[in-house]
């Protein structure tokens, strides 16, 4: 039977206890760990600039190339160290390879930070006598630590993420748990190892052993930052919806001007697709990736752009053209059997009040929150999708160069044609669809309902209550 992985990699940072975790796999006879391979300022280890004969300007050319040469050139199991900051083309191929191992490890990010700064400090970055240890105290940087943070949850994050969408799984170690031995061997285990360790080598010293705040000079302004923090991101507000793509067929350029729409469904896309026609002498519509790509090259000096709009009268516009009218016609059957959404037969109805509008309304928010959770049958239709996520979308595409607000979007057009050379033609005049003017219903109930169903858009934009 052969061996389980052609290789390993340590995803770890600076200050970790890479160096101790991979002189205890050196120890064993059949794996070799070649160090930061992929270190921006050297190879493997500090000095070095050349690995099997690759150098750095060849690495830099064929990273991929020196991880085959690193295989190919190891009598065993061979791997090397990787942190957030390396090469990113190889993280992609070792997070893909099923036969690449992974170990992760991790500590304690304020442990880490003071011992980056001690060491960055003192110029000692490993320590094998106690006699030659150097020591200093530093000065705790709040939002220095808060990068520092940053940036390592960030890399765990995605580490987690490939694990999970390709199925894998990988051997997590913390700090701590160098000083295990059943957990070192442990690694020899998931790594198809038959060796084993009887002791762990102690030819490195753990460095600074102090408690963290004899390490700082400014203890009690480090305890107050890290009071600032939230550890457990309680101010998140969750998010189940699910992700969009970037919509490209419905993107919207001017013919003959160097702009593209990107439309966020808000009702309001009829003025805005008339105002891009007369900037540019008609429209090109029903883009392709391949369409998109051509239009962006022959247009070296382009500009995009999207518009925000309140969720209230957003909302209502999708309520009104969508649902009242019976455009979808399957949804607005499950709303009234499964949601209790009171709809009428014929929205023209005498009997179809402003009241009766306002219950149904309400009635279509408190959906919407549902919906947007993830909790309905129901798809989330682009009309009422959260313009967080239409937004991030598009990022998939490069996002807009300008997103305008609806209540200043004459001015925000003006100033993008001007961008482009041109004069901005005049905006048709705002006309509301719907029985009922949104104005007329509006009451704090609406408003409380609609913060409920897009708080992710009232946090990451700023909308405040509706004013007609």
């Amino acid at each position: 039977m052969g061996r389980r992985f052609d290789s390993f990699v340590i995803f770890a940072e600076m200050r970790t206890g890479s160096n101790l975790l991979e002189a205890y796999l050196d120890a064993v006879p059949g794996i070799t760990c070649y160090g930061e391979v992929f270190n921006p300022s050297f190879i493997g280890q500090a000095r070095h600039e050349e690995l099997f004969g690759v150098t750095m300007e060849q690495r830099e050319a064929d990273p991929l190339g020196l991880v085959r040469r690193i295989v190919e050139n190891t009598d065993g199991l061979p791997g090397f160290r990787f942190f957030h900051d390396h090469d990113p083309r190889v993280l992609d191929q070792c997070l893909a390879d099923r036969r690449c191992a992974k170990l992760i490890l991790t500590r304690n990010p304020l442990e880490s930070y003071v011992s980056l700064k001690i060491a960055a400090e003192t110029g000692q970055w490993r320590l094998k006598n106690v006699k030659n240890q150097r020591s200093a105290r530093i000065a705790f940087d709040g939002a220095e630590f808060q990068r520092h943070l940053d940036a390592r949850q960030g890399f765990q994050v995605q580490l987690l993420h490939a694990m999970q969408v390709t199925g894998q799984t990988a051997f997590y170690i913390d700090y701590e748990d160098l000083q295990d031995l059943a957990v070192i061997n442990g690694i020899f285990a998931f790594l198809g190892l038959d060796d084993r360790l009887e002791a762990l080598p102690d030819q490195l010293k753990k460095q600074n052993p102090e408690p963290i705040a004899d390490k700082v000079t400014n203890p009690d302004e480090m305890a107050a930052a890290l009071a600032r923090l939230d550890r457990f991101d309680l101010s998140r507000t969750p998010n189940f919806e699910p992700r969009r793509g970037a919509a490209i067929p419905g993107l919207v350029a001017a013919a003959k001007a160097p702009v593209l729409y990107m439309p966020i469904r808000s009702g309001i896309e009829a003025r805005v697709e008339g105002w891009l026609e007369g900037l540019g002498q008609g429209v090109q519509r029903d883009f392709t990736r391949k369409d998109l790509r051509q239009w962006r090259q022959t247009r070296p000096c382009h500009r995009s752009f999207t518009v925000l709009v309140h969720p209230l009268p957003r909302a209502h516009a999708a309520f009104c053209q969508n649902i009242l009218t019976g455009r979808f016609g399957a949804i607005r059957n499950s709303l009234r059997r499964h949601y209790q959404v009171d709809l009428p037969d014929d929205p023209g109805d005498p009997t179809y009040d402003p009241a009766a509008h306002r219950a149904a309304f309400l009635a279509f928010l408190r959906f919407l929150k549902s919906n947007l959770n993830g909790q309905t049958s129901l798809r989330v239709d682009p009309s009422w999708a959260s313009q967080t996520a239409v937004l991030e979308g598009y990022s998939q595409i490069a996002g807009p160069d300008f997103v305008f607000r609806e209540d200043r979007l004459e001015a925000g057009l003006a100033f993008l044609a001007a961008e482009v050379g041109q004069v901005s033609p005049p905006m048709a005049t705002p006309q509301e669809t719907g029985p009922h003017r949104l104005a007329d219903i509006h009451d704090a109930e609406l408003e409380a309902a609609i913060r409920d169903a897009y708080p992710r858009d009232y946090a990451n934009f700023g909308f405040g209550d509706w004013t007609a």
